[in-house]
């Protein structure tokens, strides 16, 4: 059975997208079919308005609708700490948590020799002139080979600007069983441990 030419065309459009293969974009694109017509106007609508209206922070790179984000307009953040991610969704992710409250910067991919990525394809360069002496940097790319490629380059670059690089810890999840975790999730686990409690001085007999 032939497709019509315009169902062809959304089911390629959709493919492309990451992480949509051509069998999730052909029930993507009967999905649609099968919405109202204001429901695919309006979805139509938020992606024009979507690419029109954001672009990136100019700071730290992060996506906004403003001049700046709002972390870096935000006054009351922590201008010591510097916590460097893959993508924008990494900041939505940590900003979750409430545990964080200092700035950003968003690199927009990993370093990847195989696939041509260089640190020229990255927001490494405005990365440098925003770290001062003393900052810490908290590099929290992914535990993949490239993530991990991404935070020794960037560790070497921040040391001889004299602040302190810190790596986020990984380990095991809430909730998870031992048993279940893989080896490199508990190596890492175990190479970030911390203490909870000190040694204490033995009691003297009266």
């Amino acid at each position: 059975m032939k497709y019509p030419s315009s169902l062809v065309a959304l089911i390629r459009e959709l493919s492309r997208l990451p992480g949509i293969g051509p069998k999730s974009a052909q029930r993507l694109a009967f999905h649609l079919f099968e919405q109202p017509r204001e429901d695919i106007e309006r979805l139509a609508n938020s992606l024009l308005s979507a690419k029109r209206d954001l672009h990136s922070c100019p700071v730290c790179f992060n996506i906004t609708d403003a001049e700046r984000c709002d972390v870096c307009s935000d006054p009351a953040r922590d201008q010591a700490i510097i916590c460097v991610v893959e993508e924008p969704g990494d900041v939505i992710a940590i900003e979750r948590s409430g545990e964080y409250r200092g700035l950003y910067h968003v690199l927009h991919g990993v370093l990847s020799p195989m696939n041509g990525v260089g640190p020229e394809q990255l927001h490494i360069k405005p990365l440098l002139p925003r770290v001062t002496n003393g900052q810490e940097v908290i590099l929290a790319t992914g535990t993949t080979v490239e993530g991990d490629a991404t935070a020794f380059y960037l560790q070497r670059l921040l040391e001889p600007l004299g602040a302190t690089v810190s790596r986020i810890a990984y380990g095991l999840p809430v909730g998870g069983a031992l048993e279940y975790a893989d080896e490199v999730t508990l190596g890492r686990a175990m190479a970030g441990r911390q203490q909870i409690s000190k040694p204490q001085p033995p009691k003297l007999a009266d």
